[in-house]
Protein backbone atom coordinates (compact mmCIF):
# COMPACT_ATOMS: atom_id res chain seq x y z
CA UNK A 1 0.00 0.00 0.00
CA UNK A 2 2.91 2.56 0.90
CA UNK A 3 4.35 1.72 -2.81
CA UNK A 4 0.77 3.20 -4.11
CA UNK A 5 0.97 6.29 -1.98
CA UNK A 6 4.69 7.19 -3.30
CA UNK A 7 3.29 6.57 -6.88
CA UNK A 8 0.58 9.03 -6.16
CA UNK A 9 3.09 11.30 -4.61
CA UNK A 10 5.85 11.09 -7.35
CA UNK A 11 3.12 11.79 -9.99
CA UNK A 12 1.45 15.32 -7.69
CA UNK A 13 5.45 16.26 -7.61
CA UNK A 14 5.52 15.86 -11.73
CA UNK A 15 2.33 18.30 -11.22
CA UNK A 16 3.06 20.61 -9.43
CA UNK A 17 6.55 20.34 -12.01
CA UNK A 18 3.93 21.02 -14.84
CA UNK A 19 1.72 23.97 -13.60
CA UNK A 20 3.39 26.22 -11.53
CA UNK A 21 6.79 26.18 -13.56
CA UNK A 22 7.46 28.53 -16.92
CA UNK A 23 10.08 27.54 -17.94
CA UNK A 24 9.69 24.61 -20.63
CA UNK A 25 12.26 22.42 -19.94
CA UNK A 26 10.78 22.11 -16.20
CA UNK A 27 7.51 21.03 -17.47
CA UNK A 28 9.04 18.36 -19.81
CA UNK A 29 10.75 17.16 -17.07
CA UNK A 30 7.83 17.27 -14.98
CA UNK A 31 5.85 15.75 -17.47
CA UNK A 32 8.66 13.12 -17.38
CA UNK A 33 7.98 11.97 -13.76
CA UNK A 34 4.37 11.80 -14.02
CA UNK A 35 4.69 9.78 -17.00
CA UNK A 36 7.65 7.77 -15.40
CA UNK A 37 4.84 7.69 -11.91
CA UNK A 38 2.21 6.03 -14.09
CA UNK A 39 4.53 3.36 -15.09
CA UNK A 40 5.86 2.36 -11.53
CA UNK A 41 2.00 2.12 -10.79
CA UNK A 42 1.66 -0.43 -13.75
CA UNK A 43 4.01 -2.30 -12.59
CA UNK A 44 3.08 -2.48 -9.16
CA UNK A 45 -0.39 -3.89 -10.13
CA UNK A 46 0.60 -6.62 -12.19
CA UNK A 47 3.55 -7.44 -9.07
CA UNK A 48 2.42 -11.03 -6.75
CA UNK A 49 4.10 -11.01 -3.96
CA UNK A 50 5.88 -14.68 -4.46
CA UNK A 51 4.84 -15.08 -7.45
CA UNK A 52 7.51 -16.70 -10.71
CA UNK A 53 7.30 -15.87 -14.15
CA UNK A 54 4.86 -17.00 -16.05
CA UNK A 55 5.81 -20.07 -18.19
CA UNK A 56 4.86 -23.52 -16.98
CA UNK A 57 7.52 -26.23 -17.53
CA UNK A 58 9.37 -28.89 -15.02
CA UNK A 59 11.73 -26.65 -13.62
CA UNK A 60 8.94 -24.11 -12.00
CA UNK A 61 5.84 -25.18 -9.90
CA UNK A 62 2.73 -24.29 -10.74
CA UNK A 63 2.13 -21.39 -8.21
CA UNK A 64 1.38 -17.76 -7.89
CA UNK A 65 2.39 -15.76 -11.59
CA UNK A 66 3.35 -12.47 -12.08
CA UNK A 67 1.15 -11.04 -14.54
CA UNK A 68 2.83 -10.36 -17.93
CA UNK A 69 0.13 -8.00 -19.37
CA UNK A 70 1.34 -4.37 -17.72
CA UNK A 71 5.20 -5.20 -18.01
CA UNK A 72 4.32 -5.51 -21.88
CA UNK A 73 2.09 -2.30 -22.30
CA UNK A 74 5.18 0.05 -20.01
CA UNK A 75 7.62 -1.22 -22.36
CA UNK A 76 5.49 -0.18 -24.99
CA UNK A 77 4.57 3.00 -23.33
CA UNK A 78 8.09 4.03 -22.50
CA UNK A 79 8.92 3.67 -26.23
CA UNK A 80 6.45 5.94 -27.30
CA UNK A 81 6.97 8.23 -24.14
CA UNK A 82 10.56 8.43 -25.43
CA UNK A 83 8.92 9.69 -28.75
CA UNK A 84 6.79 11.62 -27.47
CA UNK A 85 9.59 13.33 -25.20
CA UNK A 86 12.07 13.82 -28.16
CA UNK A 87 9.14 15.61 -29.89
CA UNK A 88 8.72 18.06 -26.52
CA UNK A 89 12.69 18.86 -26.28
CA UNK A 90 12.38 19.96 -30.74
CA UNK A 91 9.92 21.77 -30.26
CA UNK A 92 11.04 23.97 -26.72
CA UNK A 93 14.33 23.94 -29.03
CA UNK A 94 12.81 26.06 -31.74
CA UNK A 95 10.93 28.04 -29.45
CA UNK A 96 13.80 29.06 -28.04
CA UNK A 97 16.04 29.98 -31.58
CA UNK A 98 12.62 32.19 -31.53
CA UNK A 99 12.15 33.67 -29.01
CA UNK A 100 16.05 33.68 -27.09
CA UNK A 101 13.56 32.32 -24.09
CA UNK A 102 12.35 29.11 -22.00
CA UNK A 103 10.25 31.51 -19.89
CA UNK A 104 6.71 30.78 -21.34
CA UNK A 105 5.14 34.11 -19.84
CA UNK A 106 7.71 36.02 -22.27
CA UNK A 107 6.70 34.09 -25.81
CA UNK A 108 3.36 36.62 -26.12
CA UNK A 109 3.20 35.69 -29.69
CA UNK A 110 2.04 32.40 -29.17
CA UNK A 111 -2.10 33.21 -28.84
CA UNK A 112 -4.05 32.36 -31.51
Amino acid sequence: MILFVLCFVLFMIGLYGVILQRNLIKIIIGLAIMEYSVYLFLILIGYVKGGTVPIISDFFENGPFVDPLPQALVLTAIVIGLATKALLLSVAIRLYKHYGTFDIRKMNNLKG
